[in-house]
């Protein structure tokens, strides 16, 4: 009985030089040339639409690449003037609490007695305060007048399209 030899096609083993001889399975002889497809080679020729094709869509993904680089660096500019102006504003809000400060300690009634005694000004003593009354209860009236006879007729003449109208 003969010995069964299995070769792959892919075998970096595989000497050629055995390539006549034939294995026994099962009884039946077979040679080892028909156990290999054959393998052809064939060349695909570039279509004269793909090359457009390809162009296009290069130019398509290098446009949107370009929209996306350009968008990004609008929202960093936007974002870096938002943040320049929040510096702003936190400097006006430090400058504005110092300002609100400095003027409470101004408007005290300290500095406001002083400010006046700088001028000339005194206190007033109880001898040179004056009440004045005046009376508040005084009502006017006026009467009302009678009216004329072309005023009777105009209200007259209103009262009547007022009850037309509904």
């Amino acid at each position: 009985m003969a010995e069964n030899t299995v070769r792959y096609y892919n075998d970096e083993s595989y000497d050629d030089a055995d390539s006549d001889e034939t294995t026994d399975t099962e009884g039946a002889l077979h040679d080892d040339s028909e156990q290999k497809p054959e393998i052809e080679m064939s060349r695909n020729e570039a279509r004269s639409g793909s090359i457009l094709t390809i162009l296009f869509v290069s130019l398509l993904a290098a446009a949107l690449l370009g929209s996306v680089i350009y968008s990004l660096d609008k929202r960093n500019t936007m974002y870096n003037k938002v943040s320049a102006m929040n510096e702003k504003l936190d400097s006006a809000e430090a400058e504005n609490v110092r300002l609100q400060s400095e003027l409470d300690s101004k408007m005290s009634a300290k500095n406001i007695e002083e400010y006046a005694q700088s001028l000339g000004m005194v206190k007033l003593n109880s001898s040179q305060i004056f009440y004045i009354k005046t009376q508040t209860g005084d009502v006017v009236t006026i009467p009302e007048q009678e009216k004329g006879l072309i005023a009777k007729i105009k209200s007259l003449f209103d009262k009547c399209v007022e009850y037309f109208r509904g």
